[in-house]
């Protein structure tokens, strides 16, 4: 086994690790959101209880999304072709506008919570 087939081994493991770890992110994140509404919506009926839960939700999401970024960046650090840099521009391209909307709205929603508990 050569050195650059020993890399290139190493990195599909790094990148499954990273890859594993994002969605470990988003499922718990996914999990603990959905376990919350069900506590919350028992008890409370109104929208602003669910408000926190979205804003813990998204940061989860973004985190995941970081994650899974890293995971695209790794798989094409080793020899990448001009298809996989292509391919890499156009996920991180999606990625990072999902993180923008994700964050803008993120903090929208905390501004209305600080707004209301004042």
């Amino acid at each position: 086994m050569g050195l650059q087939e020993l890399l290139r081994q190493g990195d599909q493991f790094l990148v499954a690790l990273v890859e594993i770890a994002g969605a470990t992110v988003i499922f718990v994140g996914a999990l603990w959101a959905a376990l919350r509404f069900v506590v919350e919506g028992l008890r409370r009926r109104d929208a602003a209880a669910f408000t926190p839960i979205r804003l813990s939700l998204g940061r989860f999401l973004t985190l995941g999304l970081e994650f899974q970024l890293a995971a695209d960046i790794l798989r094409t650090a080793v020899s990448p072709t001009f298809t996989q840099i292509g391919q890499l521009a156009a996920i991180a391209t999606i990625r990072t506008a999902l993180n923008y909307f994700l964050r803008r709205e993120i903090a929208q929603e905390q501004r209305q919570v600080s707004e209301a508990g004042r």
